[in-house]
């Protein structure tokens, strides 16, 4: 059986890919961690890390010890912690989601953690994609997508649903679709799926969001509707990021003729059990 000491060395050594890092961090000397890394060398009879001077890069079987190597040390991890604590109310929790949905559910979870000090809220917005991704490596205990997962070890069940509407400058009364066409389309990493979700239901013309030339970009949900303000194009948020934007006069919200909602889905991964304070988060949202 390998050593779980000399494999936690091992493993953060490529995390953090610095010897003397690697001991601060393990509060060891760099020759305990160069010693560890021998060990777990003679252990599994082969190589783990070329060395050059004093970088290194890993040989396929270190590659492969990391990846599986890795995996086990969150699960004991998490094992570990699941044993000390299992209280509704204590421990940590990391929860990853698009941003219109941390926008709806931050605000909860942090009054919840105020009500119960014990409870530690670890909260990333990402896009689906990476929120599905996070789940499914066990960087996030739980995700909140807005799009079903594909991946599967992720399991979901729908949870709500949020409108999803088409934004443009105030000035704009009656988007057609030449009007569409030139104001440009704001972009954010969600939104190639809310287009096609809202506007194939209400435009004939609209086959993909790359018939619309793209006039701006930001990751940042709080910053979105920006440009949109500025005249220089639209796009489609959920209501809730809308709902958010500061300079509510300087932009037009258009209700459809065919509205469109996009679903909510809690999700975890499928071989990890919830831990008694996820499932207290996620009953949370689930009330609210």
């Amino acid at each position: 059986m390998i050593n779980p000491t000399w494999l936690n060395t091992f493993c953060t050594l490529v995390e953090v890919n610095h010897f003397t890092k690697t001991a601060e961090r393990l509060y060891m000397t760099q020759s305990g961690v160069s010693q560890h890394i021998k060990k777990l060398e003679q252990q599994v009879d082969c190589a783990l890390l070329e060395r050059h001077g004093k970088q290194f890069s890993l040989t396929p079987q270190g590659q492969n010890l990391y990846q599986q190597g890795s995996q086990l040390i969150k699960d004991w991890q998490f094992l570990e912690q699941q044993l000390k604590d299992d209280s509704p109310f204590s421990g940590a929790v990391k929860i990853q989601s698009p941003g219109s949905c941390g926008l709806k559910f931050y605000n909860q979870l942090l009054a919840l953690q105020c009500e119960h000090k014990a409870l530690t809220i670890d909260y990333r917005f990402a896009p689906n994609v990476s929120v599905e991704q996070a789940v499914a490596n066990y960087s996030a205990d739980i995700g909140f997508l807005t799009q079903a997962p594909t991946l599967s070890e992720v399991i979901s069940y729908k949870i709500d649903k949020e409108a999803l509407l088409l934004i443009t400058p105030a000035g704009i009364n009656t988007p057609n679709w030449q009007t569409l066409c030139e104001l440009g389309f704001i972009a954010h990493p969600d939104a190639n799926h809310h287009a096609q979700l809202l506007l194939s239901e209400n435009y004939d013309e609209f086959e993909h969001i790359e018939q619309i030339k793209q006039t701006g970009f930001s990751n940042q949900i709080s910053l979105i509707l920006e440009p949109v303000s500025l005249g220089l194009g639209f796009t489609v948020l959920p209501a809730n990021a809308v709902g958010a934007f500061n300079k509510p006069e300087l932009i037009k919200t258009h209700y459809l003729a065919n509205p469109v909602n996009e679903t909510i889905y809690a999700c975890h991964h499928r071989n990890r059990p919830l831990a008694k304070r996820m499932n207290t988060v996620i009953e949370l949202i689930k009330s609210s």
